[in-house]
């Protein structure tokens, strides 16, 4: 199967640079829409048949205009939404944006016990995030579907592709950012596990991605989030 996972458009909370992660959170600005429009044009010719979104507004906006112009319906799965941001939700301060990429950073490296102050820590975001791309592989294999499209968030992606992608790791997700409407392209399956394709366009190498200049594995991932 091709797993496509799809990161949200634009939001104001974005152009402020704000940890902006609770339930339901902003919709999309004139440019999110614009660029979820692009994001039809860019997935549709692939023939999607499963469209799967987070439970917050701007991914089932950003996911609506493909699933349109598919006829299809957009499901929604809490499991997708973004990593909570808990003490330093809606901050974007130097220390506050820090703490949430440390947690991830040591998330990416191994250490599943930390915890991002007030919120989960990284076994819970694995298996909630876990259960609901089986959950969405699922749906997708009930409809005949050879490629299933997700749209999720920015730091979620990229820290489950990080572990759960046999190509990619820390150091790969920790070099490369996610942009609105970036696009991660994987095959495979639940029990044979991903290998991941693309990221943003351009090709990966099935045995092992390698960014150029990244760093050790768990350093802090840098660029936009939620």
């Amino acid at each position: 199967m091709r797993l496509v996972l799809a990161r949200h458009g634009q939001t104001d909370s974005n152009v402020r640079h704000l940890l902006d992660t609770t339930v339901p959170g902003p919709s999309l600005t004139e440019l999110g829409r614009e660029q979820a429009d692009a994001l039809a044009d860019l997935l549709a010719p692939q023939g999607p048949g499963c469209v799967v979104a987070s439970s917050q507004t701007r991914a089932q906006q950003t996911a609506a205009p493909l699933a349109r112009v598919l006829g299809l319906r957009v499901h929604v799965r809490d499991g997708l939404r973004e990593i909570a941001a808990g003490e330093v939700e809606m901050r974007g301060d130097e220390a506050s944006v820090r703490t949430y990429l440390e947690v991830v950073g040591a998330w990416l490296a191994g250490d599943l016990d930390r915890r991002m102050p007030g919120a989960e820590d990284g076994h819970e975001f694995f298996a909630r995030y876990d259960a609901a791309v089986a959950d969405a592989v699922d749906l997708a294999a009930a409809a005949g579907a050879g490629v299933l499209v997700v749209v999720s968030h920015g730091a979620a992606i990229r820290t489950w592709c990080g572990r759960r992608a046999a190509n990619l790791d820390g150091r790969y997700v920790g070099a490369t950012g996610l942009l609105n409407t970036g696009v991660v392209e994987l095959d495979g399956d639940l029990a044979a596990g991903w290998v991941a394709r693309t990221w943003m366009g351009a090709a990966l190498d099935p045995a092992r991605a390698v960014a150029a200049g990244a760093g050790p594995a768990g350093e802090p991932v840098p660029g936009p989030v939620s």
